[in-house]
């Protein structure tokens, strides 16, 4: 098989993601600050379908790690479905630790992590977005859609918008939007993974 070939079937087993530069540079990255290099990246683009399940380690797959989530009831300081709910930040914190990432407890260390996004404008599907000087956390899905736990008495849910970058204190982009799968230890080797495709290893 010739490598590029092996490169193109390489970008089929990680999803659609299209092989040339986007390949090359994402080979070997590794960990979370590999992510937060990702998160933003431009030149990546993938093919298929718009549609079907999100690739792992992506902030669309976040988003469908937090939607499980949907109507558990608001607790202060609850982090684990045991605890009878969830709050604001346990809610991210377990969203991720779905996913294999561990990520801070709290909202106020919650939001040092990953890399900033200017502006609500060019927030994307997984990225944190934190109000209330550190005090409260949600997960953007897009279309200005927030997914988050609110208050006591109330539930994990989806809410539109209100907030602007006036009253955002920041947002936080943690995971790239897309591209090929990841694992809590770094991105695919995307040239090892070519090379045993070509030596008919997978």
């Amino acid at each position: 098989m010739s490598a590029a070939v092996a490169t193109e079937q390489a970008a089929a087993v990680l999803g659609g993601t299209t092989a040339g530069g986007a390949l090359s540079g994402l080979a070997g990255t590794t960990g979370l600050a590999g992510l937060g290099g990702l998160a933003g990246a431009a030149g990546t683009t993938t093919t298929g379908p718009t549609s079907g399940p999100a690739q792992p380690g992506t902030g669309a797959a976040l988003v469908e790690s937090a939607k499980k989530y949907l109507g558990v009831p608001y607790v202060w300081g609850g982090e684990s479905l045991a605890e009878g709910g969830l709050d604001c930040s346990g809610l991210v914190q377990l969203a991720f630790k779905d996913m294999g990432i561990d990520v801070p407890r709290v909202a106020r260390q919650q939001m040092h992590i990953g890399t900033e996004v200017p502006s609500l404008a060019q927030a994307q599907p997984g990225d944190l977005i934190v109000t209330r000087g550190g005090g409260h956390i949600g997960i953007y899905l897009g279309d200005n859609k927030l997914l988050h736990a609110p208050r006591p008495g109330e539930q994990v849910e989806i809410r539109e918008m209100f907030e602007t970058d006036a009253t955002i204190d920041t947002i936080r982009r943690v995971l790239p939007t897309g591209g090929p799968a990841q694992t809590a230890a770094g991105t695919v080797d995307v040239s090892r993974l070519a090379v045993e495709l070509a030596a008919g290893g997978l």
